[in-house]
């Protein structure tokens, strides 16, 4: 059974744009990106849209639907009131392309900053030896599709264009905390998540969690357990107190 919905697009550019109306046949089982397909065939043939797998795989058809973040392929449209207007609208915290799409490399620039996996020194590959046990807390992050919705929602570069340079966002946090917890990992993850990928900016709101596809819970088992073991590495008295006593001795051996 089809009906009429009422669609509101925002069609435009990096210079400027407005939110156009459109008129959309419904049928049923069908999800968003459906609707935006049908009116490139109709009524707009120029709407630009980046998608590709349609299965909540690949993460390109993430869009903002009705004010919130969500994969276009992934919206069904059983959730909407058939007299409900659905306002689209391209991801708010990065720079429009054109139409719905966006550019999102601020993501493959971050992600380009943070260090590869770095195995103990003297250990070739294929001597790599681990249990499923040491895995499983960051086996979970594995299942991030890069759609960037949790970049996006996060308020710290959404409100705070200033933020982005410092910040790489909750996608690339958890990427820090997944090495961190890695047992065969040597690289000193902590401190650069603190010093040079901005940890301390984030507020733990746990937005990103809301809007991700997958289900992962980046703010409690990522970044909540990465700011704990940076805070106990900084603040621990006992270890304070060793590196006081190290920065001592390197001193005195200097002055010698």
């Amino acid at each position: 059974m089809s009906y009429w919905a009422h669609f509101r697009v925002w069609r435009g550019d990096s210079d400027k744009g407005e939110l156009v109306d459109y008129p959309a046949e419904v049928n049923e089982g069908e999800v968003v990106l459906d609707i935006i397909h049908r009116l490139q065939q109709t009524e707009a043939q120029d709407l630009a849209v980046r998608w590709n797998c349609k299965a909540g795989k690949c993460g390109s058809c993430s869009m903002e639907i009705n004010g919130r973040p969500r994969l276009a392929c992934m919206t069904r449209m059983n959730t909407f009131a058939e007299d409900e207007v659905v306002t689209v609208t391209p991801l708010r915290t990065f720079p429009v392309i054109r139409d719905l799409v966006t550019d999102v490399s601020f993501n493959y620039t971050k992600a380009r900053e943070i260090p590869s996996f770095a195995p103990p020194e003297g250990v070739e590959p294929g001597e790599y030896r681990m249990q499923q046990v040491d895995v499983e807390r960051s086996q979970e992050f594995r299942k991030c599709i890069e759609c960037y919705l949790c970049q996006n929602t996060c308020h710290v570069v959404r409100d705070h264009e200033e933020n982005k340079e410092a910040f790489a966002g909750p996608r690339y946090l958890m990427r820090i905390a997944e090495l961190d917890m890695h047992p065969l990992d040597s690289a000193d993850r902590q401190q650069a998540a603190q010093e040079e990928h901005g940890l301390g900016y984030c507020n733990i709101t746990k937005c990103c969690t809301e809007v991700c596809p997958e289900h992962i819970k980046i703010t409690d088992n990522a970044l909540i357990p990465l700011k704990e073991r940076v805070v106990d590495r900084k603040y621990d008295p006992v270890v304070w107190l060793g590196n006081k006593l190290f920065r001592r001795g390197e001193a005195a051996n200097k002055n010698r």
